[in-house]
């Protein structure tokens, strides 16, 4: 685990005390993508399936935690990051650990967004994000998040 992923984990741990009960963990974040882990087991649901919403919090959870990374290595460490709205689908089940990845936006859209925050104070960013259960690359949840940066 990078110290980045170290970093990342502490902080949702800290400041967010549902991700140490979901068992989830940071698992790489490397080339402008992050991985987090989301054990089955911790968020089972009654169909021996995961849960609809610890998939939503794990979703939501990736494009924070990529924006979160994103902006430290860019130096801006004054802002507060909120999810403002939110699209999921669920096209498969999960029925194993799963892994939720979220990867960059274009390049273009990133420096629209740094240089709207650095001009008002204030940005939004849309993020994709999707989860696949442990060993397959077929999406089993697709997620789309407006993140909203402010000072």
């Amino acid at each position: 685990m990078s110290r980045d992923s170290r970093y990342l984990e502490s902080i949702l741990h800290h400041d967010i005390p549902l991700t140490r009960e979901m068992g989830l963990r940071v698992l790489d974040w490397q080339q402008d993508q992050l991985q987090l882990h989301l054990p089955l087991q911790a968020n089972i649901n009654h169909k021996s399936t995961m849960f609809g919403g610890s998939l939503y919090c794990g979703a939501v959870l990736a494009g924070w935690g990529w924006l979160h990374l994103k902006l430290r290595e860019a130096g801006i460490e004054d802002g507060h990051i909120v999810i403002q709205e939110g699209q999921i689908s669920y096209p498969l089940p999960v029925t194993q650990d799963a892994t939720a990845i979220c990867a960059a936006p274009d390049e273009k859209i990133w420096k629209r967004f740094m240089a709207t925050y650095q001009r008002y104070g204030r940005a939004r960013l849309a993020l994709q994000t999707w989860i696949v259960n442990e060993g397959s690359a077929a999406r089993a949840v697709v997620f789309t998040g407006q993140y909203v940066l402010h000072r």
